[in-house]
């Protein structure tokens, strides 16, 4: 019989799976469970968006497109950063389409990192930086964040960690699962210590449409850092397109060609029909957008107010559709805290120690789900908290 063990690579088997799918899938076997686990707008793309995918079926386009994308789509991108985030990139060279942003993630660092290079990351963040940063052989650093500091990383926590072999720093803001969010006077001294540093950040700026008290202002936009940022964006939380697997990247073009090396030889293209969608969505979705907003600010306001009647302390999320209350007062881990939850009330939410180290003490509660569903989610952990 084979010995599956030792043909697995070593890499792999010292992955932890996704803490996040763990509870999703648990929750899918459990009859009448509400779930506010998975970070999934539950607004439909909208008509006119998937209108231009049928439209682009209808007319033939089933091919592969450029490894880059298509330069429509491309220049849509450019004339998007430029209007919404003040920045400017050519759409022939520093703009790649991907699958989804997660590839683009993944593509960034791969083309990047080399064996014992360090990544700083803050923590919690978002479950794929460690894991890809593992993978290549490269080294994941943590930077802890803190409610206390409303979960943001200032120029003194990089301070700490940073070393002559820190290759990249990751900006995942605005942050999932915390909801934190790095404005321009947060970012300001870090940019300025960095631009003169050999260092390349990678700004993932996937929930930067979804910011509620003021604009999202990228680190790419200070003086310097253009030509040391590789910025991350996508079309899932911003269009509500999830399902259509469709990310993009700007960057410096010598950046950007290496990431299309290896999106050439992994993947070839993104979703063709995606693609076309994508260029309406970015022509004329920006009132879905504003409309999607205030939805979230809405369900934002109320889920905070539903934690504060049960006595939940948590920190006010100012982006994404995330809140983070603490259970640390419960006295019991945060994987325990959510499985209790799950069994004895049917109710699922994520541990935030999935989330990375500092995150234990908190569970990460989406509220990208309406307010009927979550009213009835605040119920079930009403009566959880009841009966501790």
């Amino acid at each position: 019989m084979i010995d599956y063990n030792n043909i697995l690579s070593n890499k792999i088997k010292e992955i932890k799976p996704s803490g996040i799918r763990k509870f999703f899938d648990i929750s899918g076997e459990i009859e009448d469970c509400v779930s506010l686990g998975i970070g999934e707008p539950d607004f439909v793309t909208p008509w006119h968006i998937r209108q231009a995918g049928i439209k682009s079926l209808e007319n033939g386009h089933t091919h592969y497109t450029s490894n880059l994308g298509i330069l429509e789509l491309r220049d849509e991108i450019s004339k998007y950063m430029k209007r919404r985030f003040e920045l400017s990139y050519n759409s022939q060279n520093e703009i790649l389409v991907s699958v989804g942003g997660s590839e683009a993630i993944d593509l960034a660092l791969r083309a990047v990192l080399n064996q014992g290079d360090e990544v700083l990351i803050p923590d919690p963040s978002f479950v794929c930086y460690e894991p890809i940063t593992s993978l290549v052989g490269a080294v994941p650093i943590s930077i802890p964040t803190y409610a206390e500091n409303d979960f943001r990383i200032t120029l003194e926590d990089i301070k700490k960690v940073i070393s002559p072999k820190t290759k990249v720093i990751v900006f995942p803001f605005p942050n999932n699962p915390t909801g934190a969010v790095m404005k321009k006077e947060h970012l300001a001294p870090i940019a300025e210590y960095l631009k003169d540093k050999n260092i390349l950040v990678l700004s993932d700026e996937l929930y930067s449409e979804l910011t509620y008290n003021g604009s999202h202002t990228s680190i790419a936009a200070f003086e310097g850092m253009k030509e040391r940022t590789i910025v991350i964006n996508g079309f899932s939380k911003t269009f509500a397109m999830t399902g259509w697997r469709l990310g993009f990247a700007c960057g410096p073009s010598e950046i950007i060609a290496a990431m299309t090396k290896i999106h050439q030889f992994a993947i070839m293209s993104a979703p063709t029909m995606s693609q076309y969608s994508a260029i309406e969505a970015l022509r004329n979705g920006d009132e879905d957008v504003e409309n999607m907003k205030t939805e979230y600010n809405q369900r934002r306001r109320f889920l905070l107010n539903g934690l504060k009647k049960l006595g939940l302390t948590c920190f006010e999320p100012e982006g994404a559709f995330y809140a983070f209350p603490s259970i640390k007062k419960f006295g019991m881990t945060s994987e325990e805290f959510c499985k209790r939850l799950l069994y004895e009330q049917k109710c699922a939410v994520i541990p935030g120690d999935a989330f990375g180290k500092y995150g234990e003490g908190y569970v990460r509660i989406s509220y990208a789900y309406n307010t009927k569903t979550l009213a009835k989610a605040l119920s079930r952990i009403e009566k959880f908290i009841n009966s501790l």
